[in-house]
């Protein structure tokens, strides 16, 4: 792909990990074990990370420049290293460098998207020859978001995340706004009042009118724990008079589809005067993950 560097003769990898957002999100239902059943529409964005792999002869993973207050053990791209590594029992080792340009804590996707990158560059450095079945099943244990990133294309997803089919979607741009204040998912699903019982609806019921099913059950809860998300729907509504903003994901970054028509510099404009430390973007929409040639299908 054009836009990843791979040089197999110096043994490096450089993969764009995209953010996503969810143009619905419905919870039907819940496992016996607690776990959350989820109906979604993921769609891959141009808000992204860097993800830098290099095989090194020693057996260890190193990861460079850490996230200050993230342990190794919590950081995703170490955990999808260690088990990717411990899978194929590969007696080598990597040095992992991440540049994060995605918010964490924002509902974005952005660690899983890393995880899903750290996975696919590792099944091409390492020469494991996986193939996506594979690696979306080790995704799993990571994150229910990572087997998507690890599919790569806009999907369907439902169950607890490994259910994925992809789907074609219109190209659009987005205004996302992250209020800067990050939302623990366990937080929302541990919730009371978090509703469990959403109408499951079929694929083809959200083709028929895509952008009108646009609901997030995670978002009266967020609103109340995080009160920046209220305000941060409020500052859309107002700055974009008829939009329909809502939240991605489990938080906080909350977001709006474009009118093709909006004129660049309003936004521009409204970009330069949110309030102190949010974060704003306009986003387009991607069709696949950059790194999605790199991983067989078979």
């Amino acid at each position: 792909m054009s836009n990843q560097s791979n040089s197999a003769q110096h043994n490096s990898l450089m993969l764009s990990s995209p953010a996503k957002l969810n143009l619905f999100l419905h919870i039907v239902g819940r496992r016996p074990d607690g776990y959350h059943l989820l109906q979604s529409v993921f769609q891959l964005i141009d808000w992204c990370d860097t993800v830098t792999l290099k095989r090194i002869p020693e057996n260890e993973i190193r990861r460079i420049n850490p996230i200050p207050g993230v342990p190794p053990e919590q950081d995703l791209v170490v955990r999808a290293a260690n088990l990717l590594k411990d899978f194929c029992k590969v007696d080598f080792g990597v040095e992992i460098d991440l540049k994060k340009e995605i918010p964490m804590g924002a509902g974005l996707g952005g660690g899983s998207s890393d995880a899903a990158s750290t996975l696919i560059g590792l099944n091409v450095l390492w020469e494991l020859h996986l193939d996506k079945k594979t690696l979306c099943t080790l995704g799993l244990k990571l994150g229910a978001d990572v087997p998507f990133f690890v599919f790569g294309q806009n999907a369907f997803v439902e169950g607890i995340g490994e259910r994925i089919q992809d789907i074609s979607l219109e190209n659009r741009n987005f205004l996302v706004i992250f209020p800067n204040q990050s939302i623990a998912t366990a937080s929302i699903f541990q919730d009371l009042e978090l509703t469990r019982d959403h109408a499951p609806i079929t694929i083809d019921g959200f083709l028929a009118s895509p952008w009108s099913i646009q609901s997030n059950d995670c978002q009266a809860v967020a609103m109340r724990i995080c009160p920046e998300v209220k305000q941060a729907l409020d500052w859309i509504n107002q700055a974009i008079p008829g939009s329909t903003p809502q939240m991605s994901g489990s938080g906080s970054s909350v977001y709006t589809v474009l009118d093709p028509k909006t004129d660049d510099a309003k936004l521009e404009n409204l970009l330069q005067n949110l309030p102190k430390g949010w974060i704003g973007r306009v986003v387009q929409g991607l069709n696949k993950n950059p790194a999605y040639n790199l991983i067989s299908s078979d």
